[in-house]
């Protein structure tokens, strides 16, 4: 059985301990805040500058999908070390990244056409598509073929959610990420909207008063989807993902665990460049897919 290298584009959010462990390569977005000069994600810019510049000077950043070449160059890398490929995008509705990355598949075999590279959309983002990479992983180390790992991945993935809230929908809709959602827009005070990630659609769930409130709505919406589907939360695997405030996210954690009865292991995915730009600081989120074996 050859052996395979997984990619995901930057906007999976995966900390890089675990990108590291796992022998997983991204692919950056970029970001301009002035459409003149562009940053690659975790490369030229790092989170932290990303925020203050977001807070600091109340502008609105443009993102830009990886090029075709990018893909191209990173897919080639690996074939010459004689893997094959494996890569995870953002959902479609969000980005044409999966589509430069299916390009660059066409591409590279014209070169190499005894390759074989698989191209998969996640439907998800940020932590939702990184804990989805995360099964991607453990299909692997466990000794699934290619082939098998994208059927298993198929297989899953409608089952990943984010639910999590937004300081404000002012992002979203600036950058026309909004659908659904926009039914949560609202002009009232301290108003917190409560957002569903499914199947690559922000679901309105809510609008809440108060940051704390919203905090704890983000559980009544984990906990409200496992009692409807009848799932178990045995059978899924967990992440925070976070903005820019990581106490609040640390809160949420510890409800999350006394919820489904275990501590989460993974470190907070911090939502980076390519999200943030669409949800602005202080987003925290609850991310959770049907395990691979499950």
């Amino acid at each position: 059985m050859a052996s395979y290298h997984i990619f995901s584009d930057s906007s999976c959010d995966t900390p890089i301990e675990l990108l590291n462990l796992h022998h997983i390569t991204l692919i950056p977005f970029y970001v301009t805040f002035d459409l003149e000069r562009y940053f690659k994600e975790n490369v030229e810019i790092s989170n932290e500058e990303f925020y203050q510049r977001l807070s600091r000077d109340k502008i609105f950043p443009k993102t830009s999908l990886p090029s075709v070449m990018d893909y191209c160059h990173a897919f080639e890398k690996e074939i010459l070390n004689g893997n094959d490929i494996l890569c995870l995008c953002l959902t479609q509705k969000f980005s044409g990244s999966y589509q430069s990355a299916v390009n660059a598949r066409e591409l590279t075999l014209e070169k190499y056409p005894e390759a074989d590279i698989q191209v998969v959309d996640s439907i998800q983002a940020t932590g939702g598509q990184g804990i989805l990479l995360m099964q991607a992983a453990y299909l692997k180390e466990a000794g699934y073929s290619l082939t098998d790992t994208v059927k298993r991945l198929e297989e899953i993935k409608s089952s990943a959610r984010i639910m999590f809230t937004v300081d404000t929908l002012e992002y979203l809709a600036k950058g026309g990420r909004i659908g659904k959602a926009a039914s949560l827009a609202g002009t009232m005070l301290n108003i917190k909207p409560m957002i569903q990630l499914r199947d690559a659609e922000l679901i309105p769930y809510s609008n809440v008063r108060g940051r704390k409130k919203s905090l704890d709505r983000i559980l009544n919406m984990t906990e409200e989807y496992f009692n409807e589907n009848n799932a178990h939360y045995e059978d899924y695997d967990f992440c925070l993902a976070n903005a820019t405030t990581a106490e609040d996210t640390k809160a949420v954690q510890s409800q999350l665990e006394n919820l489904i009865g275990r501590k989460i292991t993974y470190p907070m995915f911090q939502i980076g460049v390519t999200i943030g730009t669409y949800t602005g600081p202080g987003a925290v989120g609850v991310c959770f897919v049907r395990k691979f074996d499950r």
